[in-house]
């Protein structure tokens, strides 16, 4: 019995065995071998405590692409057998749960079955003294994402602007993800640009609340943010715009700490896939009545190449012959 809780104890070590487990095999020698219930159980009662890897899609700035990017971000991790829970904090626009509704109205039309996140629902304080609902958005906030803890993974869409929300977000996030155009509009959200010399003077607003939020995360807990700026709705047509974009981005990346990580094309197909509550990922699926063409891989292997970028724990790196 010793011997093998040793053993046990040797394969949980490895940190791609723990959602291995979970499944239902273990990872030995680059092998997927299946395990038995009673095995499975034993090993799951010796599983360290779980805590979701929080993901924030954030930018206060409208049109950049976060709900696109937040589906394909939680449809990428579905489709690589994790389990992931979703929370929508844009209270108003609420276009993530729209796309997850009309997910599921399109399973219910048609009768199919397509891979599902958790939801945990986050409402507005109605309270009329604007300290106590500020205190009351923040308490639910930490609420919703505690209750998807028990998630590999938690992906966030922040509304397009300053809120108590999103900064909760922001701060308990172990990875952000920033949407942004090849445009100055968008950039002046991280930082302003002398219109003469065009070189950077000073961070803006959202390069500021980041600052505070890992400082506030690593004051309470240790932990770090890794920021991640992903240029999103690529143009293909090469401009000295966007040189001077690139440019003053892998400066500004060397400031503040974030990596910089190519987005979307700029496609129909993104937008098309909304009122099916569809993504790239989901194509190949039977029912979805879609023929997948040449536009279509391109972008899929968008997706994958964004998902090696960000460098998630236990996220294995989709090969490039996976195209």
């Amino acid at each position: 019995m010793k011997k093998q809780k040793r053993i046990y104890c040797r394969l949980i070590r490895k940190k791609k065995n723990i959602n291995a487990i979970l499944r239902g095999y273990v990872i030995r020698d680059d092998k997927k071998i299946n395990i038995d219930h009673k095995k499975q159980e034993a090993m799951h009662k010796m599983l360290p405590g779980k805590n979701a890897h929080v993901i924030v899609i954030g930018n206060e700035k409208g049109g950049s692409g976060k709900t696109t990017t937040a589906m394909h971000v939680t449809c990428s991790l579905l489709h690589q057998g994790f389990e992931v829970g979703i929370i929508d904090l844009d209270l108003r626009q609420r276009s993530f749960t729209r796309y997850m509704e009309n997910r599921l109205s399109w399973m219910d039309r048609r009768n199919i079955k397509l891979l599902m996140p958790r939801y945990a629902r986050v409402r507005k304080s109605e309270n009329s003294d604007l300290s106590s609902a500020r205190t009351e958005d923040i308490a639910m906030t930490h609420a919703a994402i505690d209750r998807l803890s028990g998630a590999d993974f938690i992906v966030i869409d922040c509304p397009g602007a300053d809120s108590p929300l999103s900064r909760t977000a922001h701060i308990r996030a172990d990875t952000i993800i920033t949407p942004m155009n090849d445009s100055f509009i968008d950039f002046d959200l991280l930082a302003h640009v002398d219109p003469d010399s065009k070189e950077i003077v000073a961070p803006s607003v959202y390069a500021e609340m980041i600052w505070e939020s890992r400082k506030l995360k690593a004051r309470e807990n240790g932990g770090h943010i890794d920021w991640i700026v992903m240029r999103n709705r690529l143009s293909q047509v090469n401009t000295k715009n966007k040189e001077k974009i690139v440019a003053l981005l892998s400066e500004l990346s060397q400031r503040y700490s974030f990596r910089v990580a190519a987005g979307f094309t700029e496609r129909v197909i993104y937008r098309e896939l909304f009122l099916a509550g569809f993504t790239l990922l989901d194509l190949s699926e039977r029912g979805t009545g879609i023929d997948m063409g040449m536009s279509h891989l391109a972008a899929r292997q968008e997706v994958r190449n964004l998902l090696t970028t960000l460098q998630l724990p236990h996220v294995p790196v989709y090969a490039m012959a996976n195209q």
